[in-house]
């Protein structure tokens, strides 16, 4: 994120001319110290950033001297701008060809040493967004759904849900939320009437209509992404509940300390632990792995299933000779 941090303050310095070290720490959320490092990094590079003092000093460029922002347009800066929130471009997309793009401008425009900085970056790091084991996620038609969103125009989807239904709603796009590799659209949907949390890759289709909208002035993605997420958890931490009570020594509950640990009590062989293993064929695949040093004593289905496949092993084991 440093390198982020680095062309933000030279957006900023570029675009105001001159601005105070204590703004930039505030708006780029990081320490005042932190920002007279990065300034000296952007000197060491070959920027001729100089420091006034006095009310309407602060930190600005040599006169006659230009960073190459004032080449970048509106789609540039916005590209840049996601690119420094972590929000990496959908590979192939129209939003990671331009920000490509951008990226060249600044190359063009740097100094020798801001060039070679770029080369070097360029050859050394790669970003691969592809997971080990599954196949990579083809978000179809998200530069349809970037652009409606900073252009506050509704949007015809077909989504498909979890069950494989599809169905056909247009969609008021007030924001996208991109957490980790999934990305979510946010808006007001016209058919249920309500804001809703649209999966971007169930989106099978979309078409960016002529038609605006106006987002309502006490609307914040944000705010209304947290809640949804507590709300989600919640939902789950109701739904997935499977009490197992579990005997064993005091020397082995150790072994257990990264469950959900219900209740602790104390009796003559040792410990009495209730766990919660969330469902029936989770809390199996857990016991199976302890069951030399555990005993299950409820639910009675999981110590019917436990016992039924202990005598399936035994009697595998007693009566088949390998030879």
């Amino acid at each position: 994120m440093k390198v982020h941090r680095l062309m933000s303050i030279l957006l900023l310095i570029e675009s105001r001319g001159t601005i105070k070290a204590n703004e930039l720490a505030e708006k780029l959320e990081v320490s005042l110290r932190t920002i007279y490092r990065d300034v000296d990094k952007l000197c060491e590079s070959g920027v001729p950033l100089t420091t006034t003092t006095g009310p309407n000093g602060g930190i600005h460029l040599m006169e006659g001297y230009s960073s190459g922002l004032n080449h970048l347009h509106e789609q540039d800066l916005m590209n840049l701008y996601l690119s420094g929130m972590g929000i990496q471009p959908v590979k192939e997309s129209d939003m990671s060809i331009k920000l490509n793009h951008t990226l060249l401008k600044l190359q063009q425009h740097a100094s020798i040493d801001g060039y070679t900085l770029m080369e070097n970056m360029n050859k050394r790091f790669h970003f691969d967004e592809d997971s080990w084991w599954q196949d990579p996620i083809r978000l179809l038609d998200i530069d349809d759904l970037l652009s409606a969103v900073f252009r506050s125009s509704k949007i015809r989807i077909t989504y498909e849900k979890v069950n494989g239904t599809s169905s056909m709603r247009i969609i008021h796009p007030y924001g996208i939320v991109v957490k980790r590799a999934d990305w979510y659209v946010i808006g007001f949907c016209e058919l249920s009437d309500e804001i809703r949390t649209f999966k971007c890759e169930r989106i099978k289709a979309a078409e960016t209509l002529k038609e605006e909208f106006l987002i309502p002035l006490n609307f914040s993605l944000q705010q209304y992404w947290d809640a949804s997420k507590q709300a989600f958890i919640g939902k789950l931490i109701k739904a997935e509940q499977y009490h197992v009570q579990l005997s064993m020594s005091a020397d082995y509950a150790r072994h257990l300390s990264g469950y959900e640990v219900l209740s602790r009590l104390k009796n003559d062989s040792g410990l009495l632990l209730t766990i919660n293993l969330y469902d029936y064929e989770y809390a199996k695949s857990v016991i199976y792995e302890q069951l030399p040093y555990i005993e299950v004593l409820q639910p009675e289905e999981l110590r019917k299933t436990i016992q039924q496949t202990l005598e399936y092993l035994l009697d595998k084991y007693k009566n088949n000779d390998p030879h």
